[in-house]
């Protein structure tokens, strides 16, 4: 909603999303997303996400979808289909040959690695064929292609070579709003440290986070952790172990919320597993917490996460879960807080990389290119299908 509220400014936007139960059922916020779609002039079509059953859910959506988007490339005369990640890629991909409509391949992140990863998908199994082959061929028909980091984008270019020969290959990070994530307007009284968002997915390393914590509890026993997330707390508290269990905040907090509890807090924490499953990942937490002005504590293999720590002095990177590197990343922490112009380097960081408005910027300038060049100031004449 981010980018599109920008580039609702040029283009004439049709959304089609798929929410989960849970989501539905916030009647208040539904209403309030449905409020700001028509005052965008966004024409929104909420769909029911069903995951179950697992095989035939999906297959139904997925064809529903196929009707939907072609239904509305046709009769509200669409030029350009935006799909994000790898279904609705294939979705597009199947409207694009029906129609003729060109579509953009926004891959997020390497799905497929990311599965194999977190141990829902096994390499070289008949499903992992087939989503290789699916992204093969999506790269290759694609009018663009839209990464999340240089680090996926350069691997894409090794392994599908003459696939992106030719193609419009560009790297958007995962933006932030940072007029609403601002630093504090004076320091927290308080000494919290944070971790936002989902940590049992299955590519988040809780056992990182724990031995990171434990060794924060034992150089100042005060230390205050606030765990901002939707996950269940009891499973959370098992996970972490007896001598966190007590010592945690855990709560879900709307989007709007997030901007205060990061203002409250003196740095948060992100470890993902590594390798190729997270290449392509750009969390969108990084840029908030910087945009708030608080360095992160991450660990290498995450996309661009290690290069812009580094490059811009914003956090500390953890080399391993072993004792004696998570001391010795608390003692780097603390000479980095002592900084004092750490919070200004986070916030002009957060601006350089994941600032909305230059990401906003860019997919203006592919659909533009895609749609033969023209600037977005006539392009209110051409519609745009986001699936």
């Amino acid at each position: 909603m981010a980018y599109l509220r920008g580039l609702s400014q040029d283009y004439a936007i049709t959304l089609i999303t798929y929410e989960k139960d849970e989501d539905r059922a916030d009647s208040a916020r539904m209403a309030a997303a449905r409020a700001e779609c028509e005052a965008l002039g966004i024409r929104w079509l909420p769909q029911r996400f069903r995951p179950h059953p697992k095989v035939i859910a999906p297959a139904l959506s997925m064809s529903r979808m196929i009707w939907l988007v072609r239904r509305e490339v046709q009769a509200q005369n669409i030029q350009l289909i935006h799909a994000r990640s790898y279904i609705p890629a294939a979705v597009a991909m199947a409207v694009s040959r029906m129609t003729g409509a060109p579509f953009i391949f926004d891959m997020r992140a390497l799905w497929p690695e990311e599965l194999i990863t977190a141990g829902r998908l096994r390499r070289g199994s008949v499903l992992h064929r087939r989503i290789v082959a699916a992204e093969r061929i999506c790269l290759r028909r694609a009018a663009g292609v839209v990464s999340l980091t240089h680090a996926a984008a350069e691997h894409l270019r090794r392994i599908y070579p003459e696939e992106l020969k030719d193609q419009r290959l560009v790297v958007i990070p995962t933006c932030a709003d940072l007029d609403r994530f601002v630093p504090a307007a004076s320091p927290p009284a308080r000494r919290v440290i944070g971790c936002l968002g989902t940590m049992l997915s299955g590519w988040f390393r809780v056992d990182w986070l724990r031995a990171f914590l434990e060794a924060g509890l034992r150089r100042d026993p005060t230390l205050e952790i606030e765990l901002t997330t939707r996950d269940d707390p009891g499973r959370l508290r098992e996970v972490l172990g007896p001598v966190l269990a007590e010592r945690l905040v855990i709560a879900p907090a709307r989007p709007d919320e997030v901007p205060a509890v990061l203002q409250g807090q003196f740095a948060s924490v992100m470890f993902f597993t590594d390798g190729l499953g997270k290449l392509g990942s750009s969390p969108t937490r990084m840029g908030e917490t910087l945009g708030c002005g608080l360095p992160v504590v991450a660990n290498e293999g995450v996309g661009d996460v290690a290069r812009i720590i580094r490059e811009h002095r914003v956090g500390i990177l953890v080399r391993s879960a072993a004792p004696q590197d998570m001391e010795s990343a608390w003692v780097d922490l603390e000479a980095l807080l002592t900084d004092p112009g750490l919070a200004a380097r986070c916030r002009s960081a957060a601006e350089a990389v994941f600032s909305l408005s230059a990401g906003t910027d860019s997919y203006q300038r592919l659909y533009a290119d895609i749609l033969g060049g023209r600037p977005p100031d006539v392009a209110k004449d051409y519609q745009e299908c986001a699936g």
